[in-house]
C-alpha cells in the first residue's frame, strides 16, 4: 500500500510541475513590468499649455513745405504771398492673442511595436459618452523601458513623438460651432 500511495504523490508532484519556461522572462526580484507587443500600459495624462502674444506699433509722420515771397520792382511793391503745404500721417495699431489649456485623464494603452533598443510604440484610445455628449481620447507615441514606474504606469511628457487627441461631439459641441449663414458670410468677406 505503501508504494501505492508514494507512486500516486509522485505522480501528481509531476502533473503540477512548473514548467520553468514559461516564467523565465518574469525577474524574481521586480515588479514585472510591460515590454513586450501586446501588453497594457497605462498612461497618465497632465498637459498643459499656455502661450501669450502681444504687439504694438506706432508710427508718426510729419512734414510742412512753406514758401513766402514779396518783392518790389522799379520802386513798386509786387503783391506778396504765401504758400504752405503739410501733411501729417498718424499709425497706432495693437494686437495680441492668449491661449491656455489644462488637461488631465488616464488611458490605458497597448504596445504596438518593440524597438531594437527597447523602446516601446504604444497605441491608446478611450471613448466617453455622457449625456449625448461623447469624447475620444487618443494617444499614440514612444516610451522608454525606463520610464515605466512600478505600477506599470508612464507621464505623459515622458513620451516621445506624443501625439494626444481629445475630439468631442454633440449638444455642447454643435452650438459652439457658428451657423450655416455666418459660415456663408465668413466665406464671403
Amino acid at each position: 500500500m505503501k508504494k501505492i500511495i508514494t507512486i500516486l504523490f509522485l505522480f501528481t508532484l509531476t502533473l503540477s510541475a512548473q514548467d520553468m519556461r514559461k516564467n523565465s522572462f518574469a525577474s524574481l526580484f521586480s515588479d514585472e513590468k510591460a515590454n513586450r507587443v501586446g501588453d497594457a500600459i497605462t498612461i497618465v495624462v497632465i498637459e498643459s499649455s499656455q502661450a501669450t502674444n502681444d504687439a504694438r506699433t506706432s508710427t508718426s509722420r510729419d512734414s510742412q513745405i512753406g514758401a513766402n515771397f514779396s518783392g518790389d520792382a522799379m520802386g513798386e511793391t509786387l503783391p506778396g504771398g504765401s504758400l504752405d503745404l503739410g501733411t501729417a500721417s498718424d499709425f497706432d495699431g495693437r494686437g495680441g492673442t492668449s491661449s491656455s489649456g489644462m488637461f488631465k485623464t488616464k488611458i490605458s494603452a497597448t504596445i504596438d511595436t518593440v524597438y531594437a533598443n527597447g523602446n516601446l510604440r504604444i497605441t491608446g484610445q478611450r471613448r466617453i459618452s455622457i449625456n449625448g455628449e461623447e469624447q475620444l481620447i487618443t494617444i499614440k507615441g514612444i516610451v522608454r523601458t525606463s520610464d515605466i514606474q512600478a505600477d506599470n504606469s508612464v507621464l505623459s511628457y515622458n513620451i516621445s513623438e506624443a501625439e494626444l487627441v481629445l475630439e468631442g461631439s454633440g449638444m455642447i459641441d454643435r452650438v459652439q460651432s457658428p451657423g450655416w449663414v455666418t459660415k456663408f458670410f465668413h466665406w464671403l468677406f
